[in-house]
């Protein structure tokens, strides 16, 4: 019988101990520990911000499917809006008239809605859905990007159809309403600023030469504020003139910003979940903390200097010190710049390389230099990549639309070969010699696809009953090691007689969302025999290893 002890801390954790007897893997009834070796931001991404009439911070989580409300002079949490209300992927928020909490659903299409009875509303209008104003007399308007491209007034009530008044702005972002009565916001492709008359569709530019305007927000004395995603930048601009004054400078990915009722201007940062104060001279403080907002695969190399591991974050590549957990690098996906990493989803050891996918916002994977920060080979037009292993000398990629294995000649790139089909859900891949196997987050099952070099059709279930299988990995004995996600459990599966038990439990559960593996939870083995694997609810990365010491 296997022995376990519950892990209770929540994201605060600074350390944590995990125990359970691993029979087999590194010594008989040996007991293994997980400790939190980093620990991520509270938010899982920062995107949309909005004031309420208490002067409380709403951040939307578009990966962490929340709204959070934030006490802005201490930038603790203090409550969130998520499951019971139904929030899926919220992008952007504001507040009617009335008080009633409003976001938009980016991927799912729909406004949601909350009045102050705590009643849940909702209308769709179209996948990618973004952006969400009021204006000064109780009129809502949304956007839509990236998936379509238009501006519609709604129905506060989220009853009558909505009104389209304008089509191919060039992908207008997070907009405000101006006391002048026009809609002002971002138009992402043309680096501008606009300001809309929301009666006749007309557009008009107000400011120019930005690289990737993001959102713009009016503060209190009527000065409009206009974020740029790519420099990292946060502008004044005077709507009468165009002239523009930059007013403070940050890393690049700010994604949303808002102002306070007494003017003081707060900015979300997308990629790691930090949410800014502006100083007056310009300086930014820290509201709240960024970090990991979404880890996801994780890989292991080694060096002169010890273990390195490789976290998959969604938009970043970190690398951290595999003893101490001290981060050494970040890599980031640079929107808008061309070349570079993808959003990495998922990440594996490839050598002295690394191997990344990415499923938005284009679906891609990379053989990466980490050394160098350097693409050395990227291949496209895959239909969602989960994931992706060396396997021989060939590449095998996760293909999730398409619930295949899709195989990357070596020789020659351009051929690409299926070897299972019918899957539903393939999720985590591993591989030893001549064998290959896939975890099936929805079947939840893992499955013997390649033995021995021989290809199985169909692919044989090595284990069943799982529950939402994700990272998979071969361990230090040869049996896999597989994150159970829902249970927030590491397993062991005996390739031999399917058995499986548990390594490690008490992980937090993963996000829940309507996309399977909506991030992914990974598992890496180290030459030295350390496991390592992440949390995506808690943003943590876990060693796990016998208890005293290295296997």
């Amino acid at each position: 019988m296997l022995r376990s002890a519950r892990l209770t801390t929540g994201f605060t954790a600074a350390t944590a101990v995990i125990l359970c007897a691993l029979c087999g893997l590194a010594g008989e009834a040996a007991p293994f520990e997980a400790a939190v070796l980093a620990q991520g931001a509270p938010f899982h991404g920062a995107n949309g911000l909005a004031f309420d009439s208490l002067d409380q911070l709403h951040v939307a989580s578009v990966l962490g499917n929340e709204i959070a409300v934030v006490d802005p002079e201490t930038g603790e949490m203090i409550s969130t809006v998520g499951a019971f209300h139904r929030v899926e992927g919220p992008d952007d928020v504001a507040f009617g008239p009335d008080g009633s909490l409003y976001w938009t659903s980016f991927s799912t299409g729909e406004i949601g809605r909350v009045s102050p009875a705590g009643e849940r509303t909702g209308q769709f209008i179209s996948p990618g859905v973004n952006s969400i104003a009021f204006s000064d007399d109780g009129r809502l308007f949304v956007s839509l990007v990236f998936m379509a491209d238009a501006l519609y007034e709604v129905d506060p009530d989220l009853s009558d159809p909505p009104r389209l008044i304008a089509e191919n702005l060039g992908y207008l972002n997070g907009m405000d309403w101006g006391a002048d009565g026009y809609l002002y916001g971002p138009i992402w492709k043309k680096g501008e600023v606009a300001r809309i008359d929301v009666s006749t569709g007309e557009i008009e530019t107000v400011a120019a030469g930005f690289a990737i305007p993001a959102a713009v927000n009016f503060a209190p004395d009527g000065s409009l504020y206009v974020i740029d995603k790519v420099r990292g930048r946060v502008s004044r601009v005077d709507v009468s003139t165009g002239e523009t004054d930059i007013v403070a400078e940050m890393m690049p990915g700010l994604d949303n910003l808002a102002c306070d009722s007494k003017g003081r201007l707060f900015v979300s940062h997308g990629q790691d979940g930090t949410v800014y104060r502006i100083l007056r001279d310009g300086s930014a403080s820290t509201c709240c903390p960024g970090g990991m907002i979404a880890p996801g695969g994780v890989a292991v190399l080694s060096g002169p200097g010890g273990e390195s591991v490789y976290v998959a974050d969604f938009w970043t590549l970190r690398e951290f010190d595999g003893d101490t957990g001290v981060e050494l690098g970040v890599d980031r996906h640079r929107i808008g710049v061309p070349g570079g990493i993808t959003s990495p989803f998922t990440v594996s050891a490839d050598g002295d390389n690394l191997i990344v996918t990415s499923w938005l916002p284009r679906s891609a994977v990379q053989v990466i230099n980490p050394a160098k920060a350097e693409v050395l080979e990227e291949y496209r037009d895959f239909a969602e990549p989960i994931n992706a292993i060396r396997f021989g000398e060939d590449i095998v990629v996760a293909e999730r639309k398409s619930g295949s294995l899709i195989v990357i000649d070596h020789a020659d790139p351009g051929r690409r070969k299926t070897i299972a089909t019918d899957l539903a859900a393939p999720a985590g891949l591993a591989a030893a010699g001549d064998n290959l196997w896939v975890s099936d987050a929805l079947l939840g099952a893992v499955f013997q696809v390649v033995e021995a070099g021989r290809v199985l059709t169909p692919a044989r279930p090595v284990a069943r009953d799982l529950a939402t299988p994700e990272g998979l990995a071969v361990g230090p004995d040869g049996n896999l090691l597989v994150v159970e996600s829902d249970a927030g459990r590491l397993s062991r599966i005996d390739v031999t007689t399917g058995d499986v038990s548990t390594v490690v439990e008490g992980i937090m559960p993963c996000l829940q969302s309507d996309h399977p593996t909506w991030i992914f939870n990974g598992v890496a083995v180290s030459p030295s025999g350390v496991i390592y694997t992440t949390c995506d609810s808690g943003n943590t990365l876990y060693r796990v290893e016998p208890r005293g010491g290295k296997p």
